[in-house]
């Protein structure tokens, strides 16, 4: 009989391990999301699709509703957690909190002196990821052909944009949260880089890096109804058009392949963080143009690095435990 607590203990262990291992997976890819989000022309949202989250996060964020917000005024707390997929979501967040503040001063080192191996390896990130989407939307359909190139043309043209010059007040910050993380939801488009086109960057950029509450609870505002609100259309695209809705997203990471470019020689007066500041030069080219090494090879082996830990990441991929309306 005493076997029995034992056998019962022992599963509760295993099962504890796992419910562990899960919860560390989902923090590390929020963790990811959140670094990546800091640099201008590298998108969360790429990150998510790579890392085989994007639909859940979709979902989860579109569930916050007002069937959820009344299971948790009768008091049903479980029932809403449930219905909004709120330990992934909890744990999603903190990982992109951390993100956020770890990326304010390693991504942006990283984006100022070593700028060249930091791109090389979103492009293999990319690569690998496109390589793996290649089942959910064949462009060999016309329709998916067609919305590729649409999200392709999408980025290309917001790549394009000059970055604005303005005093962001607190409201104009909360309108800025609002957009920035729409970008930040689709794939190929950088929450950091429409924050530069608003002229807001350097600003929440100083508010994160020195944890001005005030400022950061603002913007996060404006995050939040720009997530519920993008989330819902996003969701609806997915329901009714998957493919040419993969098809869009494909399109708009190819064209963050190209914007990625790894040599890119900056006008004067850059600082370094806009990844995608300065026109596309060949590798031998660009110490002529630039006065910078190239870091060729090194490059080269940072992008097989992006590409390899995508494959890998993609063979390591299992179900995950905390399934929507699951225990």
């Amino acid at each position: 009989m005493a076997s029995i607590p034992r056998q019962a203990a022992r599963r509760l262990l295993v099962h504890a391990k796992v419910c562990a291992k899960v919860c560390a997976k989902v923090y590390a890819k929020g963790l990811v999301m959140g670094a990546c989000d800091v640099a201008p022309g590298v998108s969360g949202g790429t990150i998510a699709v790579t890392v085989r989250i994007y639909d859940r996060i979709i979902l989860a964020i579109r569930a916050i509703s007002a069937e959820a917000a009344l299971l948790f005024c009768r008091g049903d707390w479980k029932a809403c957690w449930r219905s909004v997929d709120g330990t992934f979501l909890l744990l999603l967040g903190l990982g992109i909190a951390s993100g956020l503040l770890l990326g304010a001063n390693l991504i942006v080192w990283l984006a100022e002196h070593w700028p060249e191996p930091l791109r090389a390896f979103f492009i293999g990130l990319i690569v690998a990821t496109l390589v793996d989407l290649r089942d959910e939307a064949s462009l060999g359909d016309w329709r998916n052909a067609l919305a590729a190139f649409a999200g392709a043309l999408f980025v290309l043209l917001v790549s394009l944009a000059s970055p604005g010059e303005v005093e962001p007040s607190l409201a104009y910050l909360f309108f800025c949260g609002m957009i920035a993380v729409s970008a930040m939801l689709l794939p190929g488009l950088s929450g950091a880089f429409i924050l530069l086109l608003l002229g807001a960057y350097p600003r929440m950029l100083t508010a994160l890096a020195g944890l001005e509450i005030p400022v950061l609870l603002v913007f996060l505002c404006g995050c939040a109804i720009g997530a519920l609100l993008t989330a819902r259309i996003i969701a609806w695209l997915l329901r009714s058009s998957r493919e040419p809705t993969y098809g869009f997203i494909r399109g708009m990471l190819a064209s963050s392949v190209i914007v990625l470019w790894p040599w890119r020689v900056a006008g004067e007066g850059a600082d370094g963080l806009d990844l995608l500041d300065g026109s596309a030069a060949w590798p031998f080219e660009y110490l002529e143009l630039s006065g910078r090494d190239p870091l060729l090879f090194v490059s080269l082996a940072s992008l097989c690095l992006g590409f390899a830990l995508t494959l890998l990441a993609r063979r390591g991929r299992s179900a995950e435990f905390f399934s929507r309306g699951g225990d």
